[in-house]
């Protein structure tokens, strides 16, 4: 019975440190991937601050125009849930998704969902949400024109003044210890600021209300193109604190696993050593016997 205990033992121990490997290799992995996110977010940061820095000189130049993304519709509010295409990211996914619940449920308008990651896809159709659009392999390395993909039928809803506003409820990346599921309102914009004060003139063809709605479009996408950097950083940064609270486990579970395998040979040890001296003794027992039988 010992025996059979010590290399049932033996097999967990083999079979966690397997797992430690997997999980290691996936904290690395991971561990990579956030310095190249983190990069990319760096580098799309100039561009977003002269969009918006254009937009403000724009809008400064023509106080009394009301941009159509600037103002609101009566129509429902379209929330855009970011999630990851995989799992083993701790709280990353479900953190999002609860947010969604939250403002769906406290919403004063009907809400319409687009969804971004096959997680928030497999929740909503386990709850039966329909999603308006459901976009994957996203999260992993988004561009530009994916943005753009997403947000393009948006606009053109929101400047009819069918939409009440648009919402993004994504991961932010603050540091490699610190990511926030937060909601980011991205129409109507508020650029903020005083908008009456004159700003420098332009010329523009074939206007510069023209330019000026074709500026804030952009700034849009620039912004909702960093909220999917900063998620992509995110995603990889919590699942490398998850893979390595996983590593972390395993590790002490094998020591626990090694103890306990210990103390089973030892005792297996400790129940031969007894059982031969019981022999002997036994024997020893019978030779005096039979000695004292002969005289």
């Amino acid at each position: 019975m010992p025996g059979g205990r010590e290399r049932a033992l033996r097999g967990r121990i083999k079979s966690v440190n397997s797992t430690k490997k997997i999980t290691k290799a996936m904290e690395l992995i991971a561990a990579s991937r956030i310095v190249k996110a983190v990069s990319r977010i760096s580098s799309a940061r100039p561009y977003y601050r002269e969009m918006s820095a254009l937009a403000g000189e724009l809008r400064a130049s023509l106080p009394g125009y009301a941009p159509a993304l600037m103002g609101g519709g009566t129509g429902p509010h379209v929330v855009i849930v970011v999630t990851a295409d995989r799992g083993l990211c701790g709280s990353y996914n479900s953190a999002a998704i609860r947010e969604y619940d939250r403002f769906a449920a406290n919403s004063p308008v009907p809400v319409e969902v687009v969804g971004i990651g096959r997680k928030v896809e497999t929740y909503f159709k386990y709850r039966k949400v329909e999603t308006i659009r459901q976009f994957n392999n996203i999260t992993q390395y988004p561009t530009v024109e994916q943005a753009r993909a997403i947000l393009n039928p948006l606009l053109k809803r929101f400047s009819a003044g069918e939409l009440f506003g648009v919402t993004v409820i994504s991961s932010r990346f603050y540091s490699i210890g610190v990511q926030r599921t937060e909601r980011t309102r991205l129409l109507p914009m508020d650029l903020g600021g005083d908008t009456a004060t004159v700003g420098p003139d332009f010329e523009a063809e074939p206007s510069i209300e023209g330019a000026t709605d074709l500026v804030l479009g952009e700034l849009v996408v620039a912004e909702l193109f960093g909220l999917l950097l900063e998620a992509a950083a995110a995603e990889h940064a919590a699942r490398q604190a998850a893979m390595k609270s996983a590593t972390d486990n395993a590790t002490s579970l094998v020591k626990t696993l090694t103890r306990v395998m210990n103390r089973v040979r030892q005792d297996a040890i400790t129940t031969e050593i007894t059982e031969i001296v019981g022999g002997a003794e036994a024997l020893r027992q019978a030779a005096r016997k039979k000695v004292g039988d002969e005289r």
